[in-house]
């Protein structure tokens, strides 16, 4: 089943993706939350749209991004290429990507060209956990996933270099687009995984070659950390990565799955006076912690005319509704 996220008008919400990929899909509404304490109370509302009538978000607002590093073999060798780094790691390798770099399709890539010369694509399989978990066995990993999704793991590849420590050079907004949807009841083991820019193939490769497979990365992630409904795990990219520029279009395709695609323009800096409305750090965290129902005046007042930061604060605002449910779920887990 695909499950996607999505905007109509002023709304936001779930829904089943219907149709097959060759023909105009629809989209069947759904009342409820895939992620909420309640899964039998989620029910199609009758509404149906064509896919091509709404926009489609990210299909998960994460706590938390957790991805792996050097988990294809081939791409290992092609980044040592680059930086002379060491063999094949001994474990999988983690870092985090912040929240607020979550996209969607068809969403805008923002190049930050004032503080990088080199922005690359990374074609990712991502992982969608569907409930709170801590030290999960291989054998059990099935019981926490709730889908996949394709991904860009979006990288400022001078600042990795550079910088030592991945945080500045993955965590910049928007360089983590995620969709088109979520796919469920879905076998990871063997997908076809292909980027293209412009059209042109860049990245090709099958999930069987990840040297650690997804059950494999979650007992190891979850033994580091708690997981919760609706964070996102990042598999890895294969070799193949390579640097955008503006306006390029880059997809990610996978097998059974779908297609996410995104257009690079550039981010530039704000000059003083528009300071206050640029920076998205401060203002996200107030506006997060109002109560719902007063969030959306401030938040559109906050970003003036910024096409970019009104999408993530829309997503905040709307969202807000998610992570209170998904937050009641883990209130009521801990009960239980």
């Amino acid at each position: 089943m695909r499950i996607a996220r999505f905007a109509k008008g002023d709304g936001v919400a779930y829904g089943v993706v219907e149709g097959e990929l060759e023909q105009p899909l629809t989209i069947a509404e759904l009342h409820g939350h895939p992620f909420g304490i309640d899964p039998a109370g989620v029910r199609y509302t009758g509404h149906r749209y064509p896919l091509a009538e709404v926009r489609l978000l990210a299909p998960v607002l994460p706590s938390k991004v957790v991805a792996v590093g050097k988990n294809y073999a081939e791409h290992v060798k092609e980044m040592r290429k680059l930086s002379g780094e060491d063999e094949l790691p001994a474990e999988p390798v983690l870092f985090l990507k912040p929240s607020t770099s979550v996209t969607g399709h068809g969403d805008r890539i923002a190049y930050p060209v004032k503080l990088t010369d080199r922005v690359d694509y990374e074609g990712e399989l991502a992982v969608i956990i569907g409930r709170l978990c801590r030290d999960v066995p291989k054998e059990r990993a099935v019981d926490v996933i709730f889908g996949y999704t394709c991904a860009n793991d979006v990288t400022a590849r001078d600042l990795q270099f550079k910088d030592g420590q991945w945080t500045r050079a993955k965590g910049f907004d928007t360089f983590c687009p995620l969709g088109p949807w979520m796919e469920t009841g879905l076998d990871p083991a063997d997908l076809g995984l292909t980027t293209t820019v412009n059209g042109a193939v860049r990245q090709h490769a099958r999930t069987s070659e990840l040297l650690w497979d997804v059950p494999s990365l979650i007992e190891f992630v979850s033994s580091v950390m708690t997981l919760l409904p609706g964070d996102v795990l990042l598999t890895g990219t294969p070799e193949g990565v390579g640097a955008l520029t503006d306006g390029d279009e880059v997809s990610v395709t996978i097998e059974s799955i779908g297609t996410l695609t995104n257009r690079v323009v550039i981010r530039d800096l704000p000059g003083p006076a528009e300071f206050s409305r640029n920076l998205p750090g401060q203002a996200v965290a107030q506006v997060a912690e109002l109560p719902l129902h007063m969030r959306l005046r401030p938040a559109v007042a906050a970003v003036g005319e910024d096409r970019d930061l009104l999408v993530l604060y829309r997503d905040l605002v709307v969202g807000g509704e998610d992570r209170g449910r998904r937050a009641d779920a883990v209130h009521q887990a801990d009960a239980d």
